[in-house]
């Protein structure tokens, strides 16, 4: 019974360590500013950044989702490779398209990596 308590906290420890390490949102590099636009009603503002990951792979966007009228801290909402602009378009208070991804904010998030 005690081995198998030990051997499921490690393997739980192992899978959480693995997705830390690789699947982590926060933990996304920064990168450098591209571009911004805020929610009709002012709530939100998404701001775009692009990553280099040097010569052996592809730029990426993330997309950097903050609260204008709490003091939450922003919250990592989308990223995607190959990509090195940022088309972003709100459609209503909660909804925004990033580069053809809808997203319903604040809950949603888009990762390449998950698809």
């Amino acid at each position: 019974m005690t081995i198998g308590i030990v051997g499921l906290l490690f393997v739980g420890l192992l899978g959480y360590g693995v997705y830390w390490a690789f699947f982590d949102m926060n933990r996304l590099p920064t990168g450098e500013y591209l571009t911004e636009e805020s929610s009709p009603d002012g709530k939100y503002t998404l701001k775009a950044y692009v990553a280099n990951g040097g010569a052996t792979t592809s730029y990426t966007i993330r997309g950097e989702l903050n609260f204008n009228q709490k003091n939450k801290k922003p919250k990592n909402v989308y990223w995607n490779n190959k990509e090195d602009g940022a088309d972003i378009k709100w459609l209503d208070n909660e909804t925004v398209i990033i580069n053809g991804h809808s997203l319903d904010v604040p809950k949603d998030k888009f990762d390449f990596r998950n698809q």
